[in-house]
């Protein structure tokens, strides 16, 4: 073989190893999580198209299997979203989630609680936040919480998943009561948020509305917003299944907070008031220290250039 066929021989396999190189750079490594006691196996499913109502986009959801799954879709005219018949003061609130598959930079898929549409200047918000991906990287979970404030308020913190959320359903649930605010994903805990006694006026206590939702987070979801939604790739669908809606039910027409002393719940475990639910187990505390240090890549209390004084939690 000639030098210069060589050299063209060369330069082709070298080409060939940088792709190679560069998809495997971009291929997520899927992990094994720790075996944790589920908390979703301890509280009645829920019919969504009894329990949640048509918040927007009515024309891109669908209740199917008997009213115990929804699928909600995002195209060029809307996205689309439910929201539950009725507001709780503390509860464990869960959904199993099937994320859209292929290309699905700056979707956001939400399933959260929120009491914005009653306090609109100084709402609470306990989010889980799903946001799409573009071809290289895959979807990520964005959790947050705040209260008497707005998004400016917000404390983020943002996880990759061990799993493809794309082929079968995951569960997403948020544990909140008196003493804290727990994020778990297929029950393994990722993050959790103390009532503390220094600083109680953030931490959400007004009651609040479940919401599962889909949108166009374009300005902002994938990378600062540098990969909009394209919607040559939709209609962008997720379903939701497997509803739990257990806690203290807000009542109306009562100006004081009430004791909860009754759970709406068929469980034996109370997630208001039980003491399995005040603190973590070690079992769950070491899950949650192996999910945030092999996923987090961004906390909030780590932020130095948007907090010039750290939130004193974060201390």
């Amino acid at each position: 073989m000639a030098l210069w066929q060589q050299k063209h021989v060369l330069s082709v396999l070298m080409i060939i190893l940088c792709l190679v190189l560069c998809v495997c750079s971009h291929e997520r490594h899927y992990y094994t999580a720790p075996s944790v006691t589920p908390l979703t196996d301890s509280f009645p499913h829920v019919l969504v198209d009894l329990w949640f109502s048509k918040s927007f986009g009515a024309s891109n959801i669908k209740f199917l299997n008997n009213g115990s799954m929804a699928t909600l879709a995002l195209d060029k005219t809307s996205g689309s979203g439910v929201v539950s018949r009725t507001r709780y003061y503390y509860g464990f609130f869960s959904a199993a989630i099937k994320l859209p598959a292929g290309q699905s930079s700056g979707v956001v898929v939400a399933f959260y609680l929120s009491n914005a549409d009653v306090f609109p200047h100084n709402h609470d918000e306990i989010d889980i936040e799903l946001l799409g991906h573009d071809k290289r990287n895959d979807w990520v979970i964005q959790t947050n919480i705040y209260a008497n404030g707005s998004v400016s308020t917000g404390r983020e913190e943002k996880f990759y998943l061990w799993f493809d959320p794309t082929q079968q359903y995951h569960h997403y649930s948020i544990l909140w009561n008196n003493y804290h605010t727990v994020f778990l994903v297929d029950n393994i805990p990722v993050r959790e948020f103390t009532h503390g006694s220094k600083y109680p006026s953030i931490y959400p206590s007004k009651p609040m509305s479940v919401h599962a939702t889909i949108w166009d987070g374009s300005k902002w979801a994938t990378h600062g917003g540098k990969y909009p939604v394209n919607y040559k790739y939709g209609p962008f669908v997720v379903s939701f299944t497997e509803m739990e809606l257990t806690g203290c039910k807000s009542n109306p027409t009562e100006s004081t907070v009430p004791s909860c002393g009754e759970v709406i719940s068929s469980s034996s475990l109370d997630p208001v008031n039980g003491p399995e639910f005040t603190k973590l187990s070690q079992q769950q505390i070491e899950a949650m220290d192996w999910a945030r240090r092999k996923l987090m890549f961004y906390s909030y209390c780590n932020d130095r250039p948007r907090f010039k004084v750290l939130p004193p939690e974060c201390h």
